[in-house]
């Protein structure tokens, strides 16, 4: 009998297996419930997102030359040395990816680094001087010499002391006495621990709990739940002689900081307020002049200034700004200017500059500084916006991040040092950031009284305080660091109490298109963007009538100029019906005078090419085409309409040049078989490169592929039909192939993708693209086909030019001795019978054609591949390449640009009309982006 209690839990073995396993998981899971965390970091999920963005994106090219692993590892979670890489660093097991090859270098680093990010960014920052800045900053920071460990919080914090200790307290898992933070240290939590994470987060009161747990919040505990101090019992792992409370009871301290509460504004000044003066601060960069121009008719009147900081990258765009000054006393462009990069340290020190120069050198008169760029536009009037300013006078208006600080920290990378170099920011590892202050951040457009401005600047020389000095040192090796710069000297200075949490700008994000890592190539990060603004996106600007919002952004004109308009009538009323070239808009992309930029020499070769061509077969065969002066990107509606090649051009029997300005359009090249459903929902079909994944657009919008630019086959699909969308019907994923053929007709790479298509989904369009990252580079010169297949049935093909991606140009004494000509005459004579590109393309198509000496093939599209798709002998190859572009552009229309004319408008010997009077031409009249007409009539 003894034994058949044991022989019947034999016979039921499986159900008390199962019912131990279901114990163990309620055990379990009571043992999670209990250490729920609130808002806390607790779980990976969001906080490591940009590491995993980096890693998402860079992986495919982050191994270089010298083995060192640059993206982040398979784990979202920190190893011991903070990296958060230790999974596929462990895969590697290389074992020279912590040594630092001291060959490469010209110098003898005063410390050994091993740290693996470090000695990454050191073997892959190119000039010696980029090496040994980023060596003496770790050095430094190893020797514990170059953060300040803790910064003073001048921000008056009523009865609130640091530290001190306010007992032991009953708190309920449902209803936590401190609800606004949770985190666990498990090996190391203290009060003095706990305490400066929620001082840094901003809250005014820490606890201690359970021993390792630690939470933050804004309330001070009621005096009901109160416990005897013998409650909280449990030793502190990081110092055994305190407590950290207890099971459900928490020692409670204050961080010595108050809750911070932003500014409420008014709306309406008093009557006796003087109306405040603006310095609008214009961070510019690009070529956008006329959206420039645009900008400053929408915010200019005499009473405000306006200070123009330009990219020192940008020659053209200086030089057009530059000819403001003389029209207008309180337009100044800066000398000092710096070159700034996303994310780059430099773009606050450019910031500063800017504010010392208004500050102590301008004689400028003014309240309040506001940073704009060339993609802001306002959303209601000037007038408007003093008359808000002028109510909250002395306020300092900046933008939160609105998320829980901690994770705002490692989002930013704000606990990574990063070194601005060889223009690229380089992460160099982790960094404590300074106890004592509370860490705030979000935007960087900002809205400055004068005497925060003064008192971030210096007090008026050099000597700032101790905070102020400190963030300095810190936000110079900081990602992005204007974004938290402001925000955190405001949050823990005497201004604390002129914080409002208001930026005055409206920014369209879609953070589904705008986080793509599209910044990896000069950031060791992976950050977001915003998009542009859009027609479709109208009512959104619509509904900021009624909120305290000023400003918009991004507005680009080359993308959406429509928007812009709908924008300008609906704050300053329409625009008369006969308006001239109301929907043009046109954007400069070469200019003779250009030094620094490195010209686009397939643009030149092909613009050139075509310019030959006009001269050969079009009314201008009299004159001789020399020198190109400008290039242009003409669109009308926001649709792509060509080039303008603006040149000189000399008359035969002449000996004074004149200008012409020839229009050209790039031909749609492109063949949709419609052969299956699939097939017919492809509305659009290229190759080009540059595509801009944000904005879901190549920015190549002639389509001139170089042969040392990635190619990218990029395609759009329709919404299905309403017949095909069936309700309740799963996304369907379709495997597709685009094949690369070569000028000879040989498949030279193929990729195999994967789209997915929702019919559930809304009704839009869909943009994709693929690099042809298979083929290598330079590419051959000549015509190039791509064909997109699903299985092995054709969707559709098309064809692209590859043009040498170099230009030379002619050596001018060398032209001069051959025609026996003035040296004067021929510094404009620059045009040559261009030679072959790349060495290295010439080299491939010279095997191929000597390989493959047969009849022309035929290339998977079914075209037949011609030997003039391809370059034949240098002697030839100006005409050779005159008869390929031939085949991808139009040439529309000459005009004549400077010149003799005769009365009839029509240039002297030449039926040409004047520029001027088209309305096409780059001279063409356009005076919504004319700054100086409307000046003068409002004056």
């Amino acid at each position: 009998m003894k034994m058949f209690p044991i022989r019947l839990l034999w016979r039921f073995k499986v159900f008390v297996l199962i019912g131990f396993m279901i114990g163990a998981a309620q055990i379990f899971l009571a043992y999670k419930l209990l250490r729920l965390p609130i808002t806390g970091n607790e779980t990976t999920e969001e906080r490591d997102l940009n590491r995993r963005l980096y890693e998402k994106y860079v992986k495919k090219s982050s191994t270089g030359a010298d083995g060192i692993i640059l993206s982040v590892g398979d784990s979202d979670k920190r190893t011991a040395d903070g990296t958060g890489r230790q999974g596929r660093d462990a895969k590697e097991g290389n074992p020279n990816q912590h040594i630092l090859r001291l060959d490469e270098l010209d110098f003898v680093p005063p410390c050994e680094l091993t740290r693996k990010e470090t000695v990454s960014a050191i073997h892959r920052a190119k000039s010696q001087s980029c090496k040994a800045k980023i060596v003496e900053i770790a050095c430094e920071i190893q020797a514990g010499k170059f953060y300040p460990q803790r910064l003073p919080n001048y921000c008056p914090r009523g009865d609130h002391s640091p530290n001190r200790a306010l007992g032991c307290f009953r708190d309920e898992k449902n209803f936590r006495i401190l609800s606004g933070y949770y985190s666990t240290f498990k090996t190391n939590n203290s009060p003095e621990k706990c305490i400066r994470l929620c001082l840094q987060s901003g809250y005014p009161f820490a606890g201690v709990q359970y021993g390792y747990e630690c939470f933050c919040g804004d309330e001070l505990p009621k005096a009901s739940a109160k416990l005897p101090d013998s409650s909280c019992n449990i030793k502190c792992p990081g110092d055994p002689k305190q407590a950290c409370g207890g099971y459900f009871a928490i020692n409670v301290y204050e961080t010595g900081i108050r809750k911070f509460a932003a500014q409420s504004t008014e709306a309406v000044p008093r009557q006796a307020d003087e109306t405040v003066r603006i310095a609008f601060l214009l961070t510019l960069n690009g070529r956008a002049v006329r959206q420039v121009h645009r900008l400053l008719k929408a915010l200019y009147s005499p009473r405000h200034y306006y200070y123009i900081h330009i990219d020192a990258r940008q020659e053209y765009l200086y030089r057009e700004l530059l000819k403001l000054e003389p029209k207008f006393p309180n337009i100044r462009l800066a000398r000092k200017r710096f070159s700034s990069i996303w994310g780059g340290a430099s773009l606050l020190q450019m910031l500063l500059s800017c504010m010392e120069y208004l500050l102590y050198e301008s004689d400028w008169h003014w309240d309040f500084v506001l940073n704009l760029s060339e993609s802001d536009f306002p959303l209601k009037t000037v007038d408007q916006l003093v008359t808000f300013l002028t109510a909250n006078r002395g306020q300092n208006f900046v933008r939160n991040h609105g998320r829980e600080v901690q994770r705002f920290i490692q989002k930013q990378g704000l606990d990574m040092t990063f070194v601005e170099c060889d223009n690229r920011m380089w992460r160099i590892g982790d960094r404590p950031l300074p106890a004592g202050i509370t860490i705030d951040g979000g935007s960087d457009w900002v809205c400055l009284s004068r005497d925060f401005a003064r008192y971030v600047t210096g007090e008026g020389s050099a000597k700032q305080d101790e905070l102020v000095r400190g963030l300095l040192r810190v936000f110079e090796y900081t990602i992005l660091p204007a974004e938290s710069f402001f925000h955190t000297s405001l949050r823990n200075s005497r201004f604390c109490h002129t914080y409002t949490n208001n930026n005055l700008h409206m920014t369209n994000w879609k953070r589904q298109l705008g986080c793509k890592c599209q910044y990896r190539h000069i950031v060791d990060w992976c950050g977001c963007s915003p998009n542009n603004f859009r027609t479709e996106d109208w009512e959104r600007l619509q509904a900021s009538q009624h909120k305290k919002l000023f400003f918009a952004r991004k507005f680009e004109a080359a993308v959406n100029q429509a928007i812009v308009l709908q924008l300008e009538e609906w704050i300053f009323g329409p625009y008369p019906a006969d308006y001239p070239n109301l929907h043009s808009y046109w954007q400069n992309v070469y200019h003779h005078e250009d030094t620094s930029t490195l010209a686009d020499g397939a643009l030149l070769n092909v613009a050139y090419s075509l310019l030959r061509t006009n001269a050969r077969i079009n009314s201008v065969q009299l004159y001789e085409p020399l020198r190109i002066r400008e290039i242009t990107h003409y669109f009308e509606r926001d649709a792509y309409r060509g080039f303008l090649v603006r040149y000189e051009a000399m008359a035969q029997g002449e000996t004074d040049p004149i200008e012409l300005e020839t229009w050209i359009s790039p031909v749609v090249t492109a063949k949709v078989t419609r052969s299956t459903p699939l097939a017919r929902r492809l509305i659009h079909l290229e190759v080009s490169t540059e595509y801009d994944e944000k904005e879901q657009l190549s920015r190549n919008f002639p389509r001139i592929i170089g042969t040392n630019a990635e190619p990218a086959l990029i395609f759009r699909l329709a919404a299905p039909l309403e017949s095909e969308r069936l309700k309740g019907a799963n996304a369907t994923n379709f495997s597709l192939t685009v094949e690369w053929i070569n000028p000879v007709g040989t498949i030279v790479a193929s990729s195999h993708f994967t789209i997915e298509d929702n019919p559930n989904g809304p009704p839009h369009s869909f943009n994709h693209f693929l690099k042809g990252s298979k083929l290598k580079l330079p590419l051959a010169e000549g015509i190039w086909g791509a064909r997109l297949l699903q299985g092995k049935v054709l969707l559709g093909a098309t064809r692209f030019l590859a043009v040498a991606s170099t230009f030379r140009e002619a050596n001018e004494q060398q032209v001069a001795a051959a025609d026996g000509d003035d040296h004067e005459r021929h510094t404009h004579r620059q045009i040559i019978p261009l030679r072959r590109g790349s060495s290295g393309a010439n080299g491939a198509t010279s095997k191929i054609r000597a390989k493959e000496r047969k009849p022309s093939p035929v290339g998977h599209s079914g075209d037949r591949h011609d030997r003039n798709d391809r370059w034949q002998d240098a002697e030839d190859h100006p005409l050779q390449l005159d008869k390929l572009v031939e085949q991808f552009f139009t040439i529309r229309e000459t005009c004549g640009a400077v010149g003799t004319f005769r009365a009839d408008g029509k240039h002297q010997g030449q039926q040409f009309d004047d520029c001027k009077s088209t309305s096409w031409s780059s001279l063409a009249t356009d005076p919504k982006s004319d700054i100086y007409v409307e000046s003068e009539t409002s004056n």
